[in-house]
């Protein structure tokens, strides 16, 4: 009947449910001796955790001192980039806007020479049209007063 007990507390305490008092008895059976043969596995587990109970660490530990200054500087170095990124995005984004006002000026300049340049030429055709009506007509006034 001990033997069913032990498993079943030995179950519980590998779900991580026993009280202290249960865990004692565990210890108390493990470490006594007399352990079946199927539970011996945990046996070196028990003995383990009894012999290494009264172990402390001697030695001294260094710890590096914080670095506070450090840290400052770095917290201040990444907002002081932080404006500079910020910054840069709103002077690229204002150069390109000019750009682009540049381009469209272009070619709306490209598109207004254009039509000038087509109204000039049709310009041209009309005043050799009126040249030629112009001949005509002092062609016909000089026939016209010889005549009369």
């Amino acid at each position: 009947m001990e033997l069913a007990n032990i498993e079943k507390l030995l179950q519980k305490y590998l779900d991580a449910e026993t009280t202290l008092q249960e865990e004692t008895t565990l210890r108390n059976y493990f470490t006594g001796g007399n352990v079946a043969p199927h539970l011996q596995e945990y046996e070196y587990m028990f003995n383990y955790f009894s012999t290494t109970k009264d172990e402390t660490y001697t030695k001294t530990i260094l710890l590096k001192p914080k670095r506070s200054n450090k840290t400052k500087n770095l917290k201040w170095l990444s907002v002081a980039a932080s404006v500079v990124l910020l910054f840069s995005v709103f002077i690229g984004n204002q150069e390109y806007k000019k750009y682009q006002e540049e381009q469209e000026a272009k070619a709306l300049y490209a598109e207004v020479s254009k039509g000038l340049k087509l109204l000039s030429t049709n310009l041209k055709k009309g005043e050799q049209a009126v040249a030629t009506l112009y001949t005509y007509e002092n062609t016909v006034n000089k026939i016209l007063k010889e005549t009369k």
